[in-house]
């Protein structure tokens, strides 16, 4: 068996790495005989010499296998969903709650936002009482008992992955196709799960830009999954505007129990996660076809099911037994709160300086020990050939932010010609 830096020293000059030998490696990263300027120089040298699919699907199972593995015992399959990330993208709220309601079993282990995406965790942060972080007992009965949880990474799942991260966040190894595909494939592994859908985001405000980019990614993640034993599609859809009129942490959320109570259900929202619901639902055998699976989905919605999931898995995770009835009384509500007007039509949306202006405001970091001011954010946002006038609101903690924010969010709309309207759901990768 080689040397760490006799495996940094492969890779570096392209040659091939068998299973064994990147077994050990992860194994050092856990147990620590493999350094930080080793883990670097690794990254590195995938970033830029790249993985061949075996390569790839050993580096996948073995970060997965580098903690405990979760088994489930339960009277369905269980399935997830893991997205790219993007601005007004809070469909893991509703769908896990939406697929729950059709039989499914959905341990949803969730990030914080970093960058210019939000992230599910700080949004569920935002409900009083809300335990993202319970412990793998009470995340099992939860699944168990509800038929959904969505909660935090911890320390026993994929914890190579956890510190391989980290070097990558701060190595400009992040966007490495390879390690993209391993991080996120690890976790999904470790979680035991029989199905697992990928939402992965294309356009201005997702990380892939490219339509290419994004393709490569949705058949990297695909292939590697299956060579992995674990069934896996993947959908590539629209990040040119926000997917939500809402962006932020507690605005997001209100946006969800809206959605699900059926007081707002914006098309592209809705045809977003009812593709995703549809695709799970096929994963786990749930649906005899994709329109039968969109069909229990509507009627869950319809019926209140899902709502009714998704109030049990909040109050089972400690937060209020009536939030959906009095989410005004529970969720942060900022001091200051400005509509923009703004004459014509929308023709496009810079989507990732609305993502960087909820920063800004306080919404998200730049760095991960930041605090996250859940209050603030937009709503109300235009999307491209709207002409009523209205940008958005922003919602901010003071004046001085609100007029930041303002300037923000109108040097992110092009006002002309609205182009042809493109579909929210642009590709799918996988099984059919």
């Amino acid at each position: 068996m080689r040397l760490p830096q006799e495996t940094i020293r492969a890779k570096r000059d392209g040659q091939p790495l068998d299973p064994e030998e990147i077994r050990a490696f992860v194994r050092g990263l856990v147990d620590g005989t493999v350094g930080e300027g080793q883990a670097a120089a690794f990254a590195m040298a995938v970033f830029f010499r790249g993985l061949a699919l075996p390569e790839r699907v050993a580096l996948t199972r073995a970060m997965a296998k580098s903690g405990r593995v979760l088994t489930w015992d339960l009277p369905g399959p269980v399935l997830d969903k893991h997205s790219t990330g993007g601005i007004g993208d809070t469909v893991s709220l509703p769908l896990a709650a939406l697929v729950a309601a059709c039989g499914g079993y959905v341990p949803m282990i969730s990030g914080r936002g970093l960058g210019h995406t939000g992230g599910t965790l700080d949004k569920l942060g935002s409900i009083p009482g809300y335990d993202a972080t319970p412990g793998l007992d009470a995340f099992r009965r939860v699944v168990g008992e509800v038929g959904c949880a969505i909660i935090g990474q911890t320390a026993d799942l994929a914890p190579a992955d956890r510190r391989l991260y980290a070097i990558r966040d701060v190595t400009g190894t992040v966007e490495s196709l390879d390690l993209i595909t391993a991080s996120i494939l690890s976790k999904k592994l470790a979680a035991g799960l029989d199905g697992l859908v990928m939402d992965v985001k294309q356009g201005s405000g997702a990380f892939m830009v490219g339509l290419p980019e994004a393709r490569a990614l949705a058949e990297s993640i695909v292939t590697v999954a299956e060579g992995a034993g674990l069934r896996t599609a993947a959908l590539i859809t629209d990040m040119d505007a926000p997917l939500a009129s809402a962006a932020g942490n507690a605005v997001e959320v209100a946006y969800a129990i809206a959605y699900l109570t059926g007081a707002r259900r914006e098309p592209r929202f809705h045809a977003v996660t009812v593709a995703l619901g549809a695709e799970m639902l096929m994963a786990g055998g749930l649906a005899a076809d994709r329109a039968d699976a969109a069909e229990r989905l509507e009627r869950s919605l319809a019926s209140g099911q899902a709502a009714e999931r998704f109030a049990r898995m909040v109050a089972a995770l400690g937060g209020p037994g009536d939030l959906l009835e009095r989410s005004a009384r529970y969720l942060p509500e900022s001091p200051v709160r400005r509509p923009v007007q703004q004459a014509g039509t929308v023709a496009g949306v810079a989507t990732r300086a609305l993502g960087l202006a909820v920063v800004e405001l306080g919404g998200g970091r730049t760095r991960p020990e930041d605090a996250v001011d859940p209050r603030v954010g937009f709503t109300d946002l235009a999307g491209p050939g709207a002409t009523g006038g209205l940008l958005g609101i922003v919602h901010a903690a003071d004046e001085a932010s609100a007029d930041r924010a303002e300037a923000a969010l109108r040097a992110a709309y092009r006002m002309g010609e609205a182009s042809a309207e493109r579909p929210v759901v642009i590709a799918a990768v996988g099984p059919r």
